[in-house]
């Protein structure tokens, strides 16, 4: 049912469209908290459903405290969703809670998902450096202690997106510390072009 009541992310338009409409929101991080914040202009209500017991551990301050303002804003706390109901559009879904270990099933006009993602690089192991949740090490995060990182085999550093292998760049969401934006893996694949055409006249 994606598009149809169930999406990964939301901008402007999926909150005008949630307008007088109950929407839940699945996660607890800052994306999760604005969306939240946005959806709550135009929602009758806004549910955000986390696993942990607060928000504290995985949003910022700010975000916490302009959540607490909305009024229109719930947190339901150890909580995850355990199905979804509905023919063609979402129409439901059930809510279990892990303190009880019961499940609730509730009704709802879309759901909008913030739950991080997952690089797939595992067909890059042991050739491309990734952090400990498989995103690829670019530029400065391959410098550690001033020591390049190991195998490095060039003279100079490794150019801003630039891998542990020379000449493999890494841009957008697969990148370690990306925004995860559309604009910015945009506008980082233009900026790995140069450095490409740089590495290329040193070949």
């Amino acid at each position: 049912m994606q598009g149809a009541g169930i999406y990964y992310g939301g901008g402007a338009t999926e909150a005008l469209s949630c307008k007088g409409e109950i929407v839940y929101v699945v996660g607890g991080a800052n994306s999760a908290g604005q969306a939240a914040m946005n959806f709550a202009r135009y929602a009758d209500r806004v549910i955000i459903l986390v696993r942990g017991e607060s928000l504290s551990s995985t949003m910022s301050q700010y975000l916490i405290d302009q959540i607490k303002e909305m009024h229109n804003i719930q947190l339901w706390t150890h909580a995850s969703v355990a199905e979804a109901h509905g023919d063609t559009h979402l129409e439901e879904i059930s809510v279990l809670c892990s303190d009880t270990n019961k499940i609730e099933r509730v009704p709802l006009s879309a759901m909008f998902i913030f739950i991080g993602a997952s690089p797939r690089t595992d067909w890059l192991a042991n050739v491309v450096e990734r952090d400990e949740r498989g995103f690829l090490l670019t530029g400065p995060d391959l410098i550690r202690d001033g020591q390049r990182t190991k195998g490095w085999t060039l003279d100079r550093d490794p150019f801003l997106l630039e891998t542990n292998v020379p000449g493999i760049f890494a841009v957008g969401d697969v990148r370690h510390g990306s925004i995860k934006r559309v604009a910015s893996g945009v506008g980082e694949g233009s900026v790995a072009v140069q450095f490409i055409h740089q590495y290329l006249s040193k070949v």
